[in-house]
């Protein structure tokens, strides 16, 4: 084996960047959770991942400031106990990284008003607050752009609602690598492996969300183990009292995936479990199991909330490093566009 070879074999292969950012408005359901979120310690394993909070965009909304300040913190808390490890992750409140504002006005000069005209997430935030139609709710796909090509992102994971933000994103980055050479990487949408999609307890033909009406449609990572009990206790089912999975039986095919999410027992082992106990047992059962399956991150949660010196301590290192990855691209951008570099 030559020696060009050798240290070819040796090198180990650069794991992709992938980004994503969270806003500081609320808690993930069970749905968020058992689909996505209880994957990201082994994602951090597989990539090098970057999480953050994604507070400047929350104030296209009017905000409570305290409360805000106070959700930022205990989202950045929510990020730690569902197994992200500041040390092993990127992880950082998005207002302490000034490089995201000053990239996004230059990324706004690259940006089309009939491109952000056309975004959907725009007209519907319009058209739910029209006392507030304001300019960082038009351009919050370049706050957006700005987050993933600071760090050179080769993958984001997308929902349905930001799909289209990406698509400008790319749009936007093939724009000024055109232009000026090849600054940004230009980035994929990740697409999870395909975890458990929990449906409403209330309705189980509509996905779980947060934004229901009704409290008990939906259960909370951070609701308590007797909230959790009582909420699957009141589940929509059927009159069929069989618990077995089939056609028709929506509710009750909800719950036994969440049943075999939570614990890893086969449909088949539910039914046979089950068989001839009816369905206030499998509520009781279902919900018992969920409260104990989340307990860790409850816990951890109320451990971190305590030790806010500890949170401050890692989301300020976050910060910095998060600043000193992203100065770097900044930098290839300022020069780019003719400017003197950054002083910080």
């Amino acid at each position: 084996m030559s020696e060009t070879e050798q240290t070819a074999q040796a090198k180990p292969e650069r794991k992709k960047v992938i980004l994503s950012g969270i806003q500081p408005t609320g808690v993930f359901t069970l749905g968020n959770y058992l689909g996505a979120v209880r994957n990201w310690g082994q994602m951090q394993e597989d990539y090098n991942c970057a999480y953050f909070i994604a507070n400047l965009h929350a104030i296209t909304v009017r905000q409570d400031p305290a409360k805000l300040r106070q959700q930022t913190v205990a989202s950045y808390a929510l990020l730690l106990a569902c197994g992200v490890d500041p040390q092993k992750s990127l992880t950082f409140i998005q207002s302490h990284v000034p490089t995201h504002a000053e990239l996004s006005w230059v990324l706004s000069c690259y940006t089309q008003f009939g491109e952000l005209s056309r975004m959907t997430q725009f007209k519907d935030k319009s058209a739910k607050h029209p006392e507030n139609v304001n300019v960082g709710l038009f351009t919050y796909p370049d706050l957006m752009a700005a987050d993933i090509l600071l760090y050179q992102a080769d993958l984001v994971p997308v929902g349905a609602d930001q799909k289209q933000h990406l698509e400008i994103t790319r749009d936007i980055a093939t724009r000024f690598n055109n232009v000026h050479g090849n600054v940004f990487t230009v980035p994929e949408p990740y697409i999870p492996k395909l975890g458990a999609r929990i449906m409403s307890l209330a309705d189980p033909t509509k996905k779980m969300s947060k934004s229901d009406e009704n409290q008990n449609a939906f259960v909370s990572i951070l609701d308590a183990p007797e909230t959790i009990v009582k909420k699957f206790k009141r589940a929509v089912t059927d009159s069929e009292a069989e618990v077995v999975y089939r056609e028709g039986k929506d509710g009750i095919n909800n719950l036994m995936g969440i049943y075999s999410a939570v614990t890893g027992d086969s449909f088949e082992t539910i039914q046979r479990d089950f068989a001839g106990r009816g369905y206030g047992d499998f509520k009781q059962a279902v919900g018992e199991a969920v409260a104990e399956h989340l307990r860790p991150v409850r816990e951890n949660f109320d451990r971190l909330m305590k030790d806010k010196a500890y949170l401050e301590q890692c989301y300020t290192e976050g910060a910095k490093k998060a600043l000193a990855i992203s100065s770097r691209t900044l930098e290839k951008v300022y020069h780019k566009v003719g400017f003197t570099k950054p002083i910080r």
